[in-house]
Formats: C-alpha cells, structure tokens, sequence
C-alpha cells in the first residue's frame, strides 16, 4: 500500500532510503547482469529502479539516499566482534559505488555518507529531527529502524518479496512496549547478521514476556529476582553483557549534523543527462521510466494527487493500478458501462479487517475509458442519492444503476447537487480543500465515507479512497451487479448504504451529522486562514539562539576540560562517566543509553556539566526543530497554514501537521518567546481561550467523586486539594514540590500510569509509587470505583462511548494476554475522559463558528490546539471577542461541574496566551 494512504492530505513527507540495505539487496539479486563488457551494473541496476519508482508513484519534494559511511563506527570500538564475521565488499560490488551515487544524483536524491557512521543512525537522527514538522517515511527493512516509528513516521520496504508498509500502531500490535524498547529487546535475543550474541537461550517468545515485565534493562538489573527461575539463570551471568548488546543496536541520534530539511528537497532530473547515463551503463529498459524533461524529481513532470485548488484534480482516493489502468470513465446515458479501477489489491495477500469484517482482498475490475458526458445531457438529481467522486478526467457521479463522467468544474457542478436528497464522497474535506464552491451543496446533504469508516473503526488510521474500495470489493456481501466493471461512482453509493446502516445501527449517526461532518468546512476555513508569523523575529531569535549554543558549547569545553563533540552521545558519555567519574543510573559501557535527557535529569546538581548539556538539546531542538523549518513554510502574505487531521486518533481528538503547530512549546520562557513569533494580521489581535483543566473536570463530571466536584465548584486549585489530601495537611500548608506530585498522578492515572512510571516522574522507588497511588484512590475513592465500572462496562459491551456517543472497540479488554488485556482497561479510561474532552472542544468549534456576534466583530477562528482556541478579530472588538469566545466555550455542554476558559488578548500569540 502506497505511504501516501497513511498520510494526511497534502502532507510534504521526507522520505528516507536505506541506500546501503538496497545496494546488497540488489547486487545479490540480480547476479547476472552485467554490461556487455563485463562490468557488474546489478546493484546500480536495482537501485535506479527504486529510485524511479520513488519518483513516479510518491513524487516526493524531501528525500535522502543514506549510506553507511566508510571507515568503522563506534560500535566495533566497545564491541570489536561487531560485524566482524561480514567479508569484505565483493570487488564487482565496490565497482559500482561510485555509478551509484552519480545516478541517484542524477535523479535529484541528496545523497548522505558520513564517515564512520552507519546509514540507520542516519536514518534515525533526521527522523527524530524532521517527524515534528511533517511525515517521515523510511523506506528500507532493518529491524533497527523499528526503533524509529511514531505517529509521524512509517517504515516502507517496496522492493521485498511482499511489498510491507508498518506504522506505529502495527508494530505495537506485536510487540507492545513499543519502538523505545526495542533495542532492550534485541539487546536479549541478539543479531546473528551483525554478529551480536544476545543471551544464550533466551530466543524472541521469552524476550517478548521479559520485555513486557521490565520493559528497559535497567528495570530488568533491579528486578531480576521477580523473573522466573528458569530466566534468572540464563540472564545473570549476562546481565551486564546485554548492556553493550543494546548499545550496539541502538540507533543514534547525533549524526547529519548540518543537514537541514531544505537541503533535502528533491532536485529537477536533467533528462538528457540521465538518457546518457543509462545508455553508458546499458540499463535501456530504465529509460521508459525517466521523468519528463526539467520536471522536479518530486513531481515527476505532473501534479501531485495531493495538491489543493486544482480543478479536477486526483484526489487521495484515486489510486489507479501500475501499468497505466484509465484514469477516468463512466456511464454515459442510462446504459452502465465500465469505469476506473479501484486501487489495487494489497500484494502480500494480506487480510483486511476494516469496517468490523475479515476478509481476503479481492482484485479490483478493470475498467476501459469512456467519454465525458456534456452538462446538458446528465439527468436531473433532485430529490436522488447521488455519488460524486472526483478523478483525473473529471468527477463520476452517479444515481440508482448509472454513472456519468463530467468534465465539469466545481462551480458547474454544485447547483446542479444541491437538490440532491444525499451526495456521497470520499471525503469533504479533501473537495472543500480543492474548492469551496461545493459549499453550495448543503452540508446536511453529503455523506462523508472516510468519516463514516472513521467513526466505525477510529483504529484503522487509514481510511483512503483505494482503501475503502478494497473493503467494498473484500466485503463477503458484495455483488458484483452493485458496481459493474468496478464503477466508483457505484462503488461509492455502494458503501455510503453500507456504512449508514452501520452507523445507524451503532448509534453513531448524530455523531457524524451533528458534529463531525459539520466541523469539516471549520477545519477547512481555519486551515485557509492560517496564521501570520514575524519572519524577522524568527530570524532574530534563530540568530541568539545559535549564539547561546555557541556560549554553551564553549561552556561545556570548559566544564569537562577538553574539546569533544557535543551532539555525540558516545563522546559525551566518555566524558561523564570516564573523565569526570559521574556515576549513571543505568549505565552502560558505552555510555550513549546513560546520556538521555531523563538520566541526566536525574543526575542533575551533581556536576555543572550536566545542566550546560540539557540546556543545549532544549536550543538545539527548538533550532532544529522550529526556528529554521517554520519560515520556509510561510506563503506569501506571511502565514503558515497547517493541516486539522481529523481521521488521525482513536480518542476523537484533532491533530496537527505539516507544520504540527500543537507540538510548539507552551511553557515556560522559551514557550512564550516561540508563541510570540506568531503574530495577528495588521489592524488585528489575537485572542486566546484554554480550557482549564478540562479532562479533570470532566472525571470529576462523569465519577461524581465529591472531593473533585467540590473542589471544582468552589473554584479551589484541584492539585493543591489533592496534595493536602495525600499529604494529610491543610491546603494553604501545601508545598510546590507535594502540589507537582499531586498533580502528576491527577494527571498520569488518567492517561494509564502505572507504579513503575510514576516512580521515575517523582523520583520514588517501585514501593513508595504503589503505596502514594493506593493512598490516592483511598482517599479519592469514587475515582477507583468509576475506573472499575469502566473496565467492567468495556468487558461486557467490548467497547467504550465518550460524552458525544463515539464508541471505540476495545476487544483486548478480554483477553488472556494480561498485558493486552492491561493496555486495553487504560484505553478505557483514557479514551472516555480524553475522548469527551476532545467531544467539548469540537463542540466549540462549531458554537463559535456558527456564532452571529463573532462575525459581527469580524472575529474568526483560525488555530485549534489541544483545549484551545484561538481567534484572530480586529483590535477595536478583540477584548469583546475574546468575552463571547469564553462565553461560548463554558457554556456549550452543562457538566455537573462548572467549564472554565482562561481568556487573553494580544498582538501575538504568546501575549494572548
């Protein structure tokens, strides 16, 4: 399945390749081919393939070919058996290095090769530093770079016997605690293929049990006397071993150090060039593949389905077969014919379970081009079902057994809808986005698949038009008399019936009509507006923040008393724990695992070094991360406008991307300075309204715990009762430190929390968090009462509903797996109160778009972060703007507990915040 369909719409990814991987990958693949002079063109041969593949089908605008570095990396240093059983490279491989890198070049790649450095630490350091301004996609298949997965980052292998793309929340289905803990994991199974030894006779099965006791091997060293008999033998005399196996396999995130998204962007393919090169190399069966002349390699010579106002454009439900299936066809009259394909079946023969059935994929039927049917001769659709799909051509639309391709533009086509008794989509969003002239249909009108299937499967995370139409024609009930020759338009009121009755039949139908269908134009309009930023105050504050990294830089010099390379993790633990003698929790013989943020955090007050280092990474991060990127994606009237995904949590709640703009600081000085670049328009302020601690006035709400709820009507400080609570003393006797406890396992218990975890936030032993979180529920006891109702509600029911009605399936929650069955009663929990948290919040959004007095002060809505709204209104009505906004927002749902919204004005955004 092309990366694309995991992908919010009109999203920019960087795609990363592991170029060494696909080098030996293809040497030993094609072992025949040669040049007629004999000289080896295997490996060039493949990886050119990939490389145009790439650029055909994803058009990518940032991408990267990375290969290992020559020269050893740190790991044969700590551990010199490293890779030692691998021969050295076949001479008829090292011939074709150097005409591999030139013709990746050739074809607009940036290629990386960075001395001593391995290509996954590569990979893996700009994933880390890329993934929060937009998708990252890892095309290769080391089970390293597992470790690299996160909501913004997919790993891809297009070239294996069974094309495999893993998000997230696949790799979790098998292994639960997650990409973190993956290099423990291997650490005790070893690596036959780089030669590390593991523990002896501790295979995966056992790992995977040992892992989800201890997840880290330093919980592991502390409680090796809980595992079982048959464990602690093997694991104990290796205990200190699996330390340094874990180093080894650990990706790094210091490389590429100069490396900057923009210097990745994928360069324009010299045609004429490439033509030469791949005559000189004789790989002639390459040369239909090549892009069109002067296109950027990203875009191949020909738009991208993804980009927004182009009329007729494809959208991200149009994925047509390989080998160039029509794009667009129809029925022409009332005599149904063919129409375009579906996307295709999925290679690997996989199993689809989208949409509450299990199915085998079925091939989509092909379809031959027909005409587009003139304006003129399509019938009246008042008062009929009706199904609009857009396409390359056009837009199918259809009704009861026809289809018709039109050639038509929004503006045309919208009147003639909007009499119609319903307009089935693949999504709103995506045509809103093209044009907002389909406004013209009344919302009540339209059908939304992709939020039908949503609010069905909120787990399924994809819900793309080639998708849905594989669950069609996957679907045991379908006939093939539905959609003849695979018509889409049929297709798609074939799935609008299908999924009305199931949302019908769910009690989910209000939800989509009377919140999550009316949000979409919102987002739409907010995504339009996006908001200014102070390009010179970026610029500015860049400019110190570089000079403070300098300072610093200079500073830790001193601090360890030699010079050493700041960003590396193995110099830095060099210094920590060899020269200055810090002793690490946890640590490791090669020192990286003893350098993160959490066990410097820990270490902290022991040497001045320790505090230069953390504030070093906070800059870097805020540099790399979002003073450099964010200005580029400013358009022309200085405003970045981020993307609302809406089909991306399974809680309900909006997410942000390209740029994230929920993941900017908030906190503290750096927080504000970073809000401050935001700016409103001239002549206009910000206005900001937060909800006040939303999630806990909605537990406090549905447990009816009469600590929470008093506390809340009397407008108390929750963190500070409960510290007085736990601590046994008068509130105004509470200290900040017992009021930060307090407040981290208010909020930790909702979000799943356990002993082990909320040790290490308040720095207490595994004991102490059981005891501190026994007293909690003690003395909060309603609390433990509704968390047990929940669970026991899930267990019967198989599934849990938020204040909206939106229903997530939990079907872990009765499982024999306790650690499913665990993951699954913290879902429960956590997807009620966020989920209902997120319900308010979107309920909001919909009050305050829909509200007269606001647009009477000219005052719109254009950002949505987290429990926060921001307005943009002019200067004269922002203060009286910012009134109605908090109005709305305590006044749209009736709790059993007052809705609070801290309000503030200002010309940018961290004034208003």
């Amino acid at each position: 399945m092309p990366p694309r369909d995991h992908l919010p719409r009109g999203s920019e990814p960087l795609y990363l390749i592991d170029g060494s991987a696909f080098i030996y990958r293809g040497f030993y693949a094609f072992s025949d081919l040669t040049r007629s002079d004999g000289f080896p063109t295997n490996a060039l041969y493949s990886v050119l393939r990939l490389g145009l593949r790439l650029l055909r089908e994803e058009r990518p605008r940032y991408a990267a070919f990375v290969m290992d570095g020559r020269g050893p990396s740190f790991r044969a240093d700590i551990f010199p058996a490293y890779k030692a059983q691998r021969e050295k490279m076949p001479e008829p491989l090292a011939q074709q290095m150097d005409p591999i890198v030139a013709g990746m070049k050739l074809l607009g790649f940036p290629v990386l090769r960075e001395e001593g450095v391995e290509a996954d630490d590569t990979i893996a350091t700009l994933a880390a530093r890329c993934k929060a301004v937009g998708p990252v996609v890892i095309i290769g298949a080391d089970k390293d770079l597992r470790q690299c997965l996160d909501e913004q980052v997919l790993l891809w292998d297009p070239s294996g016997k069974q094309e495999k793309l893993t998000t997230l929340r696949d790799f979790q289905a098998d292994f639960p605690p997650g990409p973190a803990f993956w290099p423990d994991f291997q650490a005790l199974t070893g690596d036959s293929s780089d030669n590390i030894p593991g523990v002896p006779g501790v295979g995966p099965k056992t790992a995977i049990e040992i892992v989800a006791q201890f997840p880290s091997l330093e919980e592991l060293r502390e409680g090796v006397a809980l595992l079982k008999p048959a464990w602690r033998k093997k694991i104990e005399p290796h205990l200190e071993d699996v330390f340094v196996y874990r180093e080894l396999t650990r990706l790094k995130l210091d490389a590429a150090v100069d490396v900057s998204l923009e210097s990745l962007a994928v360069a324009p393919a010299p045609r004429e060039e490439l033509v030469d090169f791949l005559n000189a190399y004789e790989l002639r069966s390459l040369l239909r593949e090549l892009p069109r002349e002067g296109a950027p390699g990203g875009q191949n010579g020909s738009p991208r389905p993804d980009q927004p106002n182009q009329p007729g454009r494809a959208s991200l439900f149009d994925a047509a077969p390989e080998g160039g299936a029509s794009k667009g066809a129809g029925v022409s009259g009332s005599s149904p014919q063919s129409a375009p394909s579906a996307s295709p079946a999925p290679s690997d023969g996989g199993q689809l379970s989208l949409f509450g059935y299990t199915a085998v994929p079925q091939p989509a039927p092909q379809a031959a081009p027909v005409q587009a049917t003139p304006l003129a001769e399509l019938p009246s659709f008042n008062d009929r079902n009706t199904a609009l799909v857009p396409t390359d051509d056009g837009f199918l639309l259809a009704v009861s057994g026809q289809q018709w391709l039109v050639a038509a533009t929004p503006a045309e086509l919208a009147p003639l809808l909007a009499g119609a008794a319903s307009v089935a989509a693949p999504s709103l969003k995506d045509l809103l986005t093209a044009s907002l002239e389909w406004e013209r249909v009344p919302l009540e009108k339209w059908f939304d698949l992709s939020l039908g299937a949503y609010l069905l499967s909120p787990e399924e995370r994809v819900y793309s038009w080639g998708r849905l139409l594989d669950s069609l024609w996957s679907d045991p009930g379908f006939s093939p008399e539905e959609a003849p020759d695979g018509a889409q338009g049929l297709a798609c009121l074939a799935l609008a019936r299908r999924f009305a009755a199931r949302l019908e039949q769910a009690g989910l139908t209000p939800l989509l009509r009377t919140l999550e269908l009316p949000l979409v134009p919102v987002l739409v309009h907010m995504e339009r507006a996006g908001i200014g930023i102070d390009k010179a105050a970026f610029a500015a504050f860049a400019e110190e923040v570089n000079t403070r990294l300098s300072e610093l830089t200079e500073r830790m010099y001193q601090q360890a008393g030699m010079r050493f390379n700041v960003r590396s993790s193995q110099q830095l633990g060099d210094v920590l724990y060899n020269k200055l003698g810090l002793k690490a929790p946890g640590k490791t013989p090669g020192g990286a695992a003893s350098t993160s943020a959490e066990v410097l955090e820990r270490l902290a007050g022991q040497h001045p070094l320790l505090d230069s280092i953390l504030e070093y990474r906070k800059l870097e991060k805020l540099r790399s991360t979002y003073l450099e990127p964010l200005p580029g994606l400013a358009d022309e009237n200085g405003r970045v406008h981020t993307t609302f995904n809406q089909l991306t949590t399974a809680t309900g709640r909006l997410s942000s991307s390209a740029p994230n703009l929920q993941n900017i600081p908030a906190r503290g000085d750096l927080g504000r300075r970073m809000r401050g670049l935001f700016t409103a328009a001239p002549g206009m302020l910000l206005t900001s309204a937060d909800y006040s601690q939303i999630e806990l006035r909605v537990l406090a709400h549905f447990s009816g715990d009469p600590t929470l709820m008093e506390a809340f009507r009397l407008g108390q400080d929750i963190h500070g009762r409960t510290a007085a609570l736990l601590f046994d003393k008068p509130q105004g006797d509470v200290t900040s430190e017992e009021r930060r406890q307090a407040k981290t396992i208010n909020f930790g218990l909702l979000y799943g929390m356990g002993p082990q975890k909320l040790g290490r936030e308040l720095g207490l032993t595994l004991n102490e968090a059981k005891d501190f979180i026994a007293k909690y529920f003690e003395r909060l006891s309603r609390l433990k009462e509704y968390y047990q109702s929940l669970v026991e509600q899930a267990r019967e029911n198989g599934f849990v509903t938020t204040l909206a009605g939106r229903r997530r399936l939990l079907p872990d929650i009765r499982s024999r797996n306790t650690q499913l069955e665990a993951q699954a009663r913290r879902q429960a929990v956590n997807t009620v109160i966020q989920g209902s948290a997120a319900d308010i919040i979107k309920m909001a959004m919909l009050a305050v778009a829909r509200d007269e007095t606001l647009k009477n002060l000219n005052a719109r809505l254009i950002l949505q972060i987290h429990d926060e709204l921001v307005l943009e209104a002019p200067e004269a009505s922002a203060r009286e703007a910012g009134d109605r906004l908090a109005s709305l927002m305590t006044g749209v749902v009736e709790l059993s507990v007052p809705l609070v919204a801290d309000v503030g004005v200002g010309r940018d955004w961290g004034l208003a915040h």
